[in-house]
């Protein structure tokens, strides 16, 4: 039975950054995601002065509970969205001059909610070019706290942000939301911040977070479960396969693992343990409709194996996925087009048909989720290439060289 070892959450990876950087203290990190978003938030981490020491299984981070070393910065994000918008949030509490730039990827993604916020709060945040987008600079003073509102219906991080900054204030935040989405990540940051001492009430969509800082400790970061959605799917259209994850099981902090769910509904036997998750392909896969709001990252991952389904998958409330490193609804369907599949879409959803997809070259948008989603479809598609298979180091370096090893499990 093959047991696929997925490296650590990207989510829980950078949150683990801030909260290590902010924390009174030395924090260790066990297990951190070493990939090209979670190097490039620790490279902005030591860009603004922080002492980050990193070794293959385990980062240390020297926090500084008054913000960055440095008085002045440049610092450039990557295409990391969690770097890009939770590093100016960090260096606000700080004093000094902060200039953050991202790639032109990232510079497309909407900020402006949560610079609205900033600002509300008392930030002097100046947009160099487009208003809502990088690139940005902070001239920070501290931030006092206050009553702010916020819209998170484009992206959680605007409220976790927020959320991470409020115990670095002087007098904390209540941070009243308009609209959420994608609220599993929303209780891993408050869980993660439990971790690090720090308690956040909530009264009805008010989220309380009190003045006083983080306490250091020593963390271990969890499988990515959206990682893992890739390898589940494999087994649930490949009859009579298994495939186990450890590390990801009822206790696991990340929403998407919830995508388990969705295959289970569709057919597939899934096992959820302790420490670990199984999912058993029966040769079933059943079309449904369903809310992907909350496991919204793992939509691309249903959609490319949409067409072994005996229905149509209709795949709803998923809006938000037009503003992330491409516009992943349209990607996921034109794709899916170009492999032969009838689809239709809306706003916000997608509803993929029953077909058998031909080999195709796929535009990957220079998208690592279209390239893991995709090749799945490949364990029963031949012939599908990508335009840029290399994306996928933005979170897992080594996804083809895993995958490759899963098929030759699973499918020989």
């Amino acid at each position: 039975m093959p047991r696929v070892d997925i490296p650590g959450s990207k989510s829980l990876t950078a949150r683990a950054l801030f909260l290590a950087a902010a924390a009174d203290g030395v924090t260790t990190l066990r297990r951190p995601l070493r990939s090209d978003d979670t190097e490039g938030f620790a490279e902005g981490l030591i860009g603004l002065g922080y002492r980050v020491g990193r070794t293959q299984d385990a980062w240390q981070v020297d926090g500084r509970p008054q913000g960055p070393a440095v008085r002045e910065a440049d610092v450039y994000c990557r295409d990391g969205a969690t770097t890009a918008r939770f590093l100016p949030t960090l260096a606000a509490a700080g004093h000094g001059t902060y200039r953050f730039d991202a790639s032109p990827q990232m510079r497309r993604r909407p900020l402006l909610p949560l610079t609205r916020a900033l600002r509300d709060l008392g930030v002097d945040l100046r947009h160099e070019e487009a208003e809502g987008h990088h690139p940005l600079t902070v001239a920070a003073a501290g931030v006092e706290g206050g009553d702010v509102v916020l819209d998170a219906g484009q992206s959680s991080q605007y409220l976790t942000a927020l959320l991470l900054l409020g115990p670095l204030t002087r007098t904390g935040l209540r941070i009243t939301v308009t609209d959420l989405v994608s609220a599993p990540y929303v209780e891993i940051t408050l869980a993660m911040m439990r971790a690090f001492g720090v308690e956040v009430g909530r009264e009805g969509d008010t989220y309380v977070v009190p003045p006083g800082g983080y306490r250091a400790t020593t963390y271990a970061i969890e499988p990515d479960a959206s990682t893992a959605s890739y390898f589940f799917a494999a087994a649930a259209v490949t009859p009579g396969a298994e495939v186990t994850v450890p590390g990801l099981g009822e206790g696991a902090l990340q929403g998407d693992l919830g995508f388990v769910d969705v295959l289970r509904r569709m057919g597939a036997r899934v096992t959820v343990g302790a420490d670990r998750t199984t999912v058993r392909g029966t040769g079933e896969l059943r079309g449904l409709t369903v809310n992907m709001r909350d496991v919204s990252d793992t939509m691309p991952t249903l959609a490319a194996i949409a067409p072994y389904a005996s229905g149509p998958v209709r795949i709803e409330d998923v809006a938000n996925t037009r503003v992330k490193e491409c516009d992943r609804l349209e990607a996921c369907a034109s794709n899916l087009r170009r492999l032969g599949v009838e689809v239709a879409t809306g706003p916000d959803w997608i509803e993929i048909r029953p077909g058998a997809p031909e080999g195709a070259e796929i535009t990957t948008y220079g998208d690592h989720r279209i390239v893991m989603s995709f090749a799945v479809t490949g364990l029963r598609t031949p012939g599908i290439s990508f335009d840029d298979p290399g994306c996928v180091r933005k979170t897992f370096p080594g996804f083809h060289e895993a995958f490759a090893e899963l098929r030759k499990d699973i499918v020989g």
